[in-house]
């Protein structure tokens, strides 16, 4: 794909603005303005996703309720990665029928990930009838165009094709009250790790322009965000497609000139593309959490080269050596899969060792879920589910007793915490996080809330540390 042709141009951007003006003047005459509701799944990037369609709406003309029977557009924002999320998308879409016979006029629109695959969008014009609009993430900035189409032509509307995926600079954005942001630097995947469907459904690798990350990330430094998340499919590889000799380390760095009181995070991150120079510049900065989520997925050679991700446990625990070394302390965080097509109980076990060699402060775990269209999906896969939810229990069990060692290891000390919610729970009213992103539920007046504050810590468990704020 030729860089040229990755972003929209602004005379684009500017006709999507005219069709909101036209989508805003179809409710002119109502006395009270149409509503939306935005319903996201999965994964942080469409969180972020769902800000901009939200952002959209509110530019149409549109109020955002989270009542989907109250609302004259429901939006589905989906996610393809696990079978489990497209499950309750299709119970969600099936529920939405009712919603539909009370209010004939209600605008059903399906998007994210799940879109963009062929076989969904095929199911959905053959048996959900009653949902009008389908379009992948391909075509989230043109959504005031496909929606003015549904209006205007009282047809259903899809926008699946399978196209590159380009930039949109200067969508408007609702973004979550509060002290936390997320900020997409690129989008798309290179990788093809057999077991994922995302670059089929989200396209290639396209890095978004220093400048702009920039220039969002000061804003939202201004704006009172404390917590900001850069967010891609791998945002090690950013700036390989921009050809400025530009990497991901040099963009954390000038986001660290940037001034104020506020930490930034990052993810996912590739194993196979990090660096010594990320880990140094990381320790450099002083914004920068020394927190890593560095996926593993496994932790055997065998399955590695069948799962296509380019590395081997030695190369990955180098790796965390290093970054251990520069950064101290350093919390650490990795997703694992147990169960691929052809995996062993020795080669589960593999896994569990590097878990408990490495000493993750937690992980996001899953048994293997297979994806139509990848090449793992066609893999033999002769282990029954029972015989892998054992090696599952195992590996929970490892990672349960080591992140409540390591929770416990926090009591009784003070640690700078960012207030940043409330638990709804009376004897701890406040959720808060630490630099390394660990869970404090924090005793507290809520006037506390998007501050940092010192807290000591009383208490742990295996998911989450409780605390007090600690005297001057």
């Amino acid at each position: 794909m030729e860089r040229k042709s990755v972003q929209i141009p602004e005379a684009d951007l500017a006709r999507q603005r005219e069709f909101q003006d036209r989508v805003r003047g179809l409710f002119e005459s109502r006395a009270v303005p149409p509503a939306a509701c935005v319903d996201t799944f999965g994964c942080q990037q469409n969180v972020a996703d769902g800000q901009m369609l939200m952002g959209m709406l509110e530019e149409m003309g549109f109020s955002l309720t989270q009542d989907p029977g109250a609302a004259d557009v429901v939006i589905l924002n989906t996610c393809a990665v696990r079978e489990h999320a497209e499950q309750r998308v299709f119970g969600n879409l099936g529920a939405l029928t009712h919603t539909k016979k009370e209010h004939p006029q209600q605008v059903i629109c399906l998007c994210g990930c799940m879109a963009q695959e062929e076989r969904v969008a095929r199911r959905i014009k053959e048996s959900y009838r009653h949902v009008d609009l389908v379009f992948g993430p391909h075509a989230l900035w043109k959504f005031p165009e496909l929606l003015f189409q549904v209006y205007e032509t009282k047809k259903r509307v899809f926008s699946v094709e399978d196209e590159d995926g380009r930039l949109a600079e200067g969508i408007p954005m609702v973004r979550e009250k509060g002290v936390k942001a997320w900020v997409s630097i690129m989008y798309g995947c290179n990788n093809f790790c057999s077991y994922c469907i995302v670059p089929y459904v989200r396209g290639r690798e396209r890095s978004r322009q220093p400048a702009a990350v920039l220039s969002e990330v000061r804003g939202l430094v201004e704006a009172g965000y404390k917590d900001i998340t850069l967010l891609g499919q791998n945002v090690n590889s950013y700036g390989n497609d921009l050809d400025l000799g530009y990497d991901f380390a040099d963009l954390l760095a000038d986001i660290d000139k940037i001034p104020g009181k506020y930490r930034i995070r990052f993810m996912s991150s590739h194993p196979k593309d990090a660096t010594k120079k990320l880990f140094d510049t990381m320790a450099r900065c002083g914004h920068v959490a020394k927190q890593l989520h560095l996926p593993v997925q496994s932790g055997n050679d065998r399955v590695l080269r069948e799962m296509n991700r380019r590395y081997t446990r030695a190369q990955y625990l180098d790796l965390i050596r290093y970054a251990k070394s520069v950064m101290p302390g350093l919390v650490l965080t990795s997703d694992v899969i147990i169960g691929f097509p052809g995996e062993t109980e020795a080669e589960a076990m593999d896994t569990v060792s590097l878990v408990e060699e490495v000493g993750y402060d937690a992980l996001f775990t899953f048994l293997y879920s297979p994806r139509p269209g990848t090449r793992a999906a066609q893999m033999p896969d002769p282990v029954p589910r029972a015989e892998k939810q054992t090696w599952f229990d195992k590996l929970l069990e490892v990672q349960n007793a080591m992140s409540a060692r390591l929770h416990a290891a926090y009591v009784g000390k003070t640690v700078e915490v960012l207030v940043d919610g409330e638990s709804g729970e009376a004897d701890f009213p406040l959720t808060a996080r630490t630099e390394g992103n660990r869970l404090v539920r924090l005793q507290g007046e809520p006037s506390l809330m998007g501050r940092f504050v010192n807290a000591q810590i009383t208490g742990s468990n295996t998911w989450a540390l409780y605390g007090r704020v600690a005297e001057k």
